[in-house]
C-alpha cells in the first residue's frame, strides 16, 4: 500500500495552481486595475469586486483539493490528516463568506484565522508511524515548515492590524506556502501511488 493516494498527488498538485492561477485571473479582470502588493485575496473574491466567481471558484477549488489531499495522505497520522482537512473546511468557508461591498465581515475573517492557523500547524500534529513514507513530516521539517508558515501568517496579520502597505504581498506570500507544502509531502512521499 502507498503512503499517498494518486488522488491526492494530484489535488496537491492542483492547489497552488488554482490559487495563484485564481488570484492571477481575478486581479486582471478589474477594470480599475489592482495592486497585488496591497489589495487582498479576499478582495478579488469579495462582493464589490468584478467577476469575483473567478477568485471564489478558486478558493472553492482550494478547499476541496485540501480535503483531498488530507483523506489521500494514507501514512500521516490522523491529527495531520484530521487538522489539513479543517484547513481545507475552513478554505471552503472563506470561499462562501465573501467580503461585503463595504467593511469587514467577522464570519470571513474567522474562516479565515481557521484556515490559515489550521494549514500553517498540520505538518506537526503527529508522527506518521513509518517516517520514511513521509519524510516532511518527520519531527525536523514539519516542525520548520510549521514554523515558516507561522511565521508567514503573523506577518499578514500585523499587515492586517496595521493597515500596511504590503498587506497582499503578506497574504500571497502566506496562502502560497501554504497550497505548496501538501504537495512537496506528496512529491516526497516513499512508495508508489495507489489509486483512489
Amino acid at each position: 500500500m502507498s503512503a499517498v493516494r494518486v488522488s491526492a498527488r494530484a489535488s496537491a498538485a492542483l492547489a497552488p495552481v488554482l490559487l495563484v492561477g485564481g488570484w492571477t485571473l481575478a486581479a486582471a479582470r478589474q477594470p480599475s486595475g489592482f495592486d497585488p502588493v496591497r489589495g487582498s485575496i479576499s478582495a478579488l473574491a469579495g462582493s464589490a469586486a468584478t467577476d469575483r466567481w473567478v477568485m471564489t471558484a478558486a478558493l472553492a477549488g482550494l478547499g476541496v483539493c485540501h480535503l483531498v489531499t488530507a483523506r489521500g495522505l494514507r501514512a500521516a497520522p490522523a491529527g495531520a490528516r484530521g487538522v489539513l482537512a479543517v484547513g481545507g473546511a475552513a478554505t471552503l468557508a472563506v470561499a462562501a463568506l465573501p467580503l461585503p461591498v463595504e467593511g469587514g465581515s467577522p464570519a470571513h475573517a474567522v474562516a479565515a484565522g481557521v484556515a490559515f492557523a489550521a494549514l500553517s500547524v498540520w505538518p506537526v500534529c503527529g508522527r506518521p508511524a513509518d517516517q520514511r513514507a513521509l519524510p516532511l513530516l518527520r519531527a525536523v521539517p514539519a516542525v520548520g515548515a510549521a514554523a515558516l508558515l507561522t511565521g508567514l501568517v503573523a506577518w499578514f496579520a500585523v499587515e492586517v492590524a496595521a493597515g500596511g502597505a504590503r498587506l497582499g504581498l503578506a497574504e500571497r506570500l502566506a496562502a502560497g506556502a501554504q497550497a505548496v507544502w501538501p504537495l512537496l509531502v506528496v512529491l516526497t512521499a516513499r512508495g508508489g501511488p495507489r489509486r483512489g
